[in-house]
């Protein structure tokens, strides 16, 4: 986006540039080291005109985790959308969600970022709603699973849950230390083959709901 073209920018549309701005700069910088003179010069613009839509970095970084949730959750629930067996419906989110993080590698540092912080901000209380929004959405899915013997009922549904959104997580962290991010989309059929077969035998004994 040339300069001038960013200038007559509305107000809404500059604060979503600056956020897709700091996940670009997340792809290749950690983003603890992300400065809003950075930003700024990224987005060849002056710190004063930034500041003039966020009062401050922690307010861009709640624009960003707010960003990111937003738009992960409305992909891996479009990618489930009219799907009625819940299996296929929760391999159709796995996939989304390796897709948005190929297409947007700033996102999961981001995220991590935030959550590994020890300090409490606005930005990590959305990061933790995130994970927990995600975890209900799969632990519906994975009870109407169980309902229509997809799943065992002996499953225990939080596990599950936790294990498929670890997967996901283990797979990016792998794919941003080598550097190759296709390296994901590669990996992520065989992996979620596996995370299946794991969930449809559980044990008698085993921790249902």
């Amino acid at each position: 986006m040339d300069k001038t073209r960013q200038k007559n920018l509305p107000a809404e549309e500059r604060r979503t540039v600056t956020v897709e701005a700091v996940i670009d700069l997340a792809a290749t910088t950690n983003p603890s080291d992300i400065t809003t003179a950075a930003i700024a010069k990224h987005m060849k613009l002056t710190q004063g005109a930034l500041f003039r839509h966020f009062p401050n970095k922690e307010a861009i970084w709640q624009a960003v985790m707010k960003w990111v949730a937003e738009r992960l959750m409305a992909r891996i629930e479009k990618a489930a959308e009219g799907i009625e067996s819940p299996l296929e419906a929760m391999q159709a989110m796995f996939m989304a969600h390796i897709a948005f993080v190929s297409e947007h590698p700033g996102a999961p540092r981001m995220l991590f970022g935030e959550l590994q912080g020890a300090k409490a901000t606005p930005a990590k209380s959305l990061a933790r709603a995130l994970l927990k929004q995600y975890a209900e959405r799969l632990n519906e899915l994975i009870k109407t699973a169980k309902s229509c013997g997809e799943l065992p009922h002996e499953l225990d549904n939080q596990a599950a849950a936790t294990l498929f959104i670890g997967t996901i997580q283990g797979l990016v962290m792998q794919s941003l230390i080598s550097g190759d991010m296709e390296q994901m989309r590669r990996a992520a059929p065989r992996v979620f083959a596996i995370y299946r077969r794991g969930i449809a035998c559980a044990e008698p004994g085993d921790r249902g709901e």
